[in-house]
């Protein structure tokens, strides 16, 4: 969905994914004739006109990816401006079924990495920024204690 902000410049809303296996996070690389080609990017797209944040991101992931996600706690939203236009960024935590099939279906790759290997990608401004809330959130999530039932 594509509105206007407060200054008058196009606003793109984005939904992302943080899909965390193992230790090891899901990423895609756009494709060579996409806008910022063969960045890397948490998996996600544009929210569309009457379309939910979350409705949105599953959608995004089964056309991308071909897998089915199961959308939870919004994680951040971030905001960046490109020279034409503003993205506004909400990164979800999302599972998916652990025998599922991943196919690069809409995206030119994609990879699982360990937060430590994130600067071996090169990733899109605006996922750079939740990147770096995202590594934040791991290391509060891990410190958290564990609770009995």
């Amino acid at each position: 969905m594509s509105a206007s902000d407060d200054c008058g410049r196009p606003l793109v809303r984005v939904v992302a994914a943080m899909v965390e296996r193992d230790g090891r996070y899901l990423l895609t690389q756009r494709r060579s004739t996409a806008v910022l080609p063969l960045l890397w990017e948490f998996p996600g797209g544009r929210v569309e006109r009457e379309e939910t944040e979350q409705t949105a991101l599953a959608r995004e992931l089964q056309h991308r990816l071909g897998i089915e996600a199961t959308v939870g706690m919004r994680i951040s939203t971030v905001r960046h401006s490109y020279e034409a236009y503003d993205v506004e960024l909400h990164l979800f935590e999302c599972g998916i079924p652990s025998d599922a099939d991943l196919s690069p279906q809409t995206v030119h790759a994609f990879a699982w990495a360990t937060s430590a290997e994130f600067e071996q990608y090169t990733f899109t401004p605006a996922d750079e920024r939740s990147m770096n809330l995202l590594l934040g959130f791991v290391v509060a999530r891990a410190s958290q204690p564990l609770l009995d039932p």
